[in-house]
Parts: structure tokens; sequence; C-alpha cells
């Protein structure tokens, strides 16, 4: 969970016991002396261990009291838990004015393991191992405990109050116990520093100082006891007082001066090692940015060529999004033409799947089925029909199974009849894919073939009452039709002479020339002729003679031309 809530830092008591504060890039839109103020509180909000998180150009300054670098390149510190208690609390809020000198006071916000546990364990030490004053102090000198009379050794300095064992060290320490600091601190052994000469109340007093580490636990992690014992001074010059001053006091300066140079040498040399070590530090951060500088370059050139690639990738999406924006339009436009063609010719059509599902059907489809838009997906067997004598799921997985399209015309329930067509459903890719069905309104063809069957019984009926023979001839004067006269004249039967030359039928007894003549050659000069004469011996009825009539008579709906042949027997005289 998150909560949000207005705060101004400058202004309002700030949030306390936080394990972590990111104040990124806000630092440095700050002066310098508001950056002072508010360090501190930010130290104060955080937990023991709390980590700061501060912008790329944004640093704690001078503050390394209040904080320890975690990652110098991404500017992580962690709070140091009591540092802030050696400078007293913080002045809250920032901006309630300048800092008001304070009574050095004992730090009153240790942290409380500290408080309980660290009188017990020092005086536990000194018992042990020394008995004259000392200071508990972290590697950056803040002292945290004080232990019997260390007024001769550590006096307050001026100005502000800082609880800080460099700044408090009189007057002949000061340059050795850094050095003893720093030793003990890279050693990690007790170290001591013999005959230190420092100055008390315009007098001198000779003490040995001892630093050591103490590793107790992890609450005294990191810390350092440091032991101030007093010296006597040498025989020689105690003894030079009692005489009087026997020994030239020049000789005593010297021997002095020869003691604090050694100790410059020592302090020197501890100083030059720390700096071969620095030098040496520094010499391999070097190498390291150097690496990581070409490190930047390669990848910066890496990011070059990929910032490349992707602006030719990015010119190929336009293009190919460009394509795909134009078949989706052609796909679109596509997609209305067959809807619109399905609309226009009204054939009902319905589409299934391989399982005989319902994918999609043309509006017409509701006239033939009793399906909606939500019958999508069901099986056509679940579907009932406006049709007669019909099962077209067992149709429909009849031509799945045989691949063969199936046709036949069916009449619905209220009369009207359709041509119902069923084809295997065929992808572009030549897959079968369920089937199609459609069904063709052929109502009104079907009541016209009816009606045109009626008239051609009639006209049957009619022509088969007339008692004078008649035959209907092709255009290649093969016999079409003839009525039931024509066959009982000339004793012979209709298999044997429907689709034959008229000159075969009876054994080619009809073959005559003057019949020839007025088919062949007088029919095409002229439409019709009347009582064309012929006289002819049949071998089963006789000689007879016949008035032929012949017209030529085209069926305009088939553009089919044929021949009507009338025969009329008359008496021979």
């Amino acid at each position: 969970m998150l909560v949000f809530a207005p705060q101004s830092i400058i202004k309002d008591p700030p949030f306390t016991k936080l394990d972590l504060l990111c104040c990124r890039n806000l630092l440095i839109y700050m002066g310098a002396e508001l950056q002072k103020k508010l360090l501190p509180i930010f130290n104060y909000s955080l937990k023991p261990q709390g980590l700061l998180f501060l912008g790329s150009s944004e640093t704690i300054g001078g503050f390394t009291d209040l904080f320890k670098v975690v990652d110098q390149k991404w500017k992580i510190y962690q709070c140091t838990p009591v540092a802030y208690g050696a400078a007293g609390v913080p002045e809250i809020p920032a901006m309630q004015g300048k800092y008001e000198a304070r009574e050095i006071e004992t730090p009153k916000d240790l942290a409380k393991t500290r408080e309980l546990n660290m009188p017990q364990f020092v005086e536990k030490t000194l018992l042990e191992d020394y008995a004259p004053p000392c200071v508990i102090a972290d590697q950056q000198g803040k002292i945290l405990y004080l232990h019997g009379q260390t007024g001769k050794y550590l006096t307050p300095a001026s100005g502000r109050p800082r609880w800080n064992i460099f700044d408090m060290a009189r007057e002949g320490l000061k340059l050795q116990l850094p050095a003893v600091f720093r030793k003990a601190i890279s050693q990690k052994e007790s170290v001591m520093a013999e005959s230190l000469r420092i100055k008390i109340n315009g007098d001198t007093q000779l003490i040995n100082l001892t630093v050591k580490q103490i590793n107790g636990s992890k609450t005294t992690e990191g810390l350092l006891m440091v032991v101030f014992e007093d010296v006597a001074a040498p025989k020689e010059i105690q003894s030079g007082k009692k005489r009087g001053g026997s020994k030239k006091s020049t000789e005593i300066q010297i021997e002095v001066l020869e003691q604090e140079l050694q100790h410059t040498k020592e302090n020197l040399q501890t100083t030059i090692e720390e700096l071969e070590t620095s030098n040496e530090e520094l010499k391999s951060t070097n190498e390291e940015l150097q690496s990581t500088n070409e490190e930047l370059q390669s990848t910066n050139e890496e990011l070059e060529t990929s910032k490349e690639e992707l602006q030719s990738l990015n010119e190929e999406l336009v293009t190919v999004n460009s394509e795909l924006e134009g078949k989706i339009e052609e796909a679109t436009r596509s997609r209305d033409d067959i809807r619109n063609l399905m609309d226009s010719t009204e054939i009902a059509t319905i589409f299934l799947d391989n399982e005989l599902q319902v994918k999609r059907f043309t509006p017409h489809a509701t006239e033939v089925m009793n399906v909606i838009q939500t019958d999508i997906g069901w099986p056509i067997s679940h579907l009932s029909a406006n049709l007669e004598d019909i099962n077209l799921a067992e149709d429909a997985k009849e031509v799945l199974r045989t691949l063969a399209f199936k046709k036949a015309e069916l009449r619905t329930t209220e009369g009207h009849w359709y041509s119902m067509r069923i084809s295997p459903y065929r992808t572009v890719n030549n897959v079968i894919d369920g089937v199609v069905v459609t069904f063709v309104d052929v109502h009104d063809q079907k009541m016209a073939a009816e009606k045109i069957n009626e008239l051609q019984e009639y006209a049957q009926d009619i022509v088969d009452t007339v008692r004078e023979p008649l035959i209907v001839l092709n255009k290649y004067l093969r016999v079409e039709s003839a009525n039931r006269a024509f066959f009982k004249t000339f004793k012979i039967t209709p298999e044997k002479t429907k689709g034959e030359l008229i000159y075969n039928p009876g054994n080619r007894q009809w073959d005559i020339p003057k019949l020839r003549e007025l088919l062949e050659k007088i029919i095409p000069e002229k439409s019709s002729f009347e009582d064309y004469e012929v006289e002819h011996k049949f071998p089963k009825i006789g000689h007879k003679k016949m008035l032929l009539n012949a017209r030529k008579v085209i069926r305009k709906t088939e553009g089919v031309e044929l021949i009507l042949l009338a025969i009329e027997e008359v008496s021979l005289d």
C-alpha cells in the first residue's frame, strides 16, 4: 500500500522510522545553507542502518558523520545511527532560523541496545586490562562513551559543540591521535604511542596513548577504545630539578624536540604509506574508470548501431503497415462485394463446418430454414427446415464423405419449390473445410414447366384426335414426333420411327423421290407448300395417292427449326 500526503521538508515535521528515504534531484535546487539543515533531518528520519537515495548530481557534502557511502555511483548512503546525537537533535523545521548554541550534553539518541550494554561491557574491559581514563569512539572519531577524568587529555573545541575526539584533543595529542587511529583500524590490533608530551594549563605531561578495536559483539562492531595513561618524567629531569637546574634547560628542550621529531617522522611515515595506498587505489580506480569509459564508448557505438537498426526496422514496419492497411481495405471491399452479390442473387446459402455446425448464412436462408443469428455454432441437425422429405444432416454427411455434390428439387410446407445443391467447401489451399448448402428459388420455372407439360399434353391430345396422318421433322429430316393416325395408316411403330430419317421407317418405304424433292429442295426455298401430290406403292398397305402439305415451323423459345408434314390420302381414279 502507498499513502500519499503533501509534505514540505522545509517547514513540516519529518516522518520518522523510515527504511528508505528517496530524495532525488531536489537538493540541487537549494542553497548550501538549506542543504546543511536538511541532511541532519534526513538522518533523524531514518531508522538505524536506513538508506538515503540521492540524485546523480547530489552528495552528502561534509556530513560524513551522518551517513556512510554504500554505492558512490548510484548515490546510496547508509544512516549512521548515533551520529546526530553527538551534535544535538537537528533543527525541526529547517526554516525555523539559524542554529543556536546548545550546552554540551551526553548523547540521548544512542541505539537502545548500546545504551543498555555499553557501560557494563566497558567497565568489564577496563577492569580486566586498564585502570586509566578512556574514551569509546567510532571510526570517524565520534565519542560514544567517556570513562574517568578525560579533561586532562580532551577539551571542548571552540564554536559549535562537536563530540569528536580529534577536535577535542589537546595540544601535543592532535597530531599523533589520528595517525594511531588509522593504524589501529588498518592493522585491526592494539596500537600504542609512547611518551607523548601534551600541554595542560601551561605545564607538560608525558602520556602513553593506546587505541584498540573492540570485538565483543555486533553491538560494538566498528568501535575503538582510546586509553590515556600518564607516564612519570625521566629521572634525569627530576634529579636536575632537585639539584637546582644542574642540567641545562636547552638540553631538556632538545630531548623534547627530538621526541616530537620522532613522533612526527612516524606520523609522516604513516601518512606516506596511507598516501601510497590511496595512490594505488586511485590508480586502480582510474584504470577501472578508463575501462568503464571504453565499455561505455563501446556501448554507445552499439546503441548507435541499434538505433540505426531500429530506424530501419521502423521504416520496414511502416511499409508493412501500409501494405496491411491496403490488404485490409481490399478484403473489406471484397467482403462488401460478396455480401452485396449474395443479397442481390437472393440465393439462400448456409455454410457448415466439418462438424456440420452453422458457420454463417445469408438473410434469405431464413425463408427455408428456421435459423437466427444466435444459431451460429449449433449443429444443423438441431435446426428445423420448412421443407418436405429432407434430411439435411445426412445429405451433408454424404457429401463430406464422397466429396461429390448433391442436387435435388424440394418443396416447402407452403408449396414453394427450391432447387437444393450441397457441395464441399474448399479453401484457397484446396482443403475441405465443411459444406455449402444453397437453395435456389425455382418455383416460377417449376410452375412454367408444369404449364408447358400440360399444354404439350393438350396439344398432343388434339393432334392424336386428327384423323389425317401428321409427322414433325427436325432440320435434319429426322422424326421428332407423329400422331396415332400416322402410325396406324402406315403400319409402323413409334419405337422404330422416332429419331430416324423420314426415309428409313418401314424398311425405307418412305424413300420416295418426290418426297425427297419436296423436303430437300422445295421446303428450304419456300417456308410452306400445299397439295403436293405423291404416288407410291407401299409394301404393306399397297399403292397410295397422297397430297402432302408441308410447313417450316420455328420454335422461338429454343430457336429450333421444325417441318410439319400433313398427309392427305386421295382416291385413285
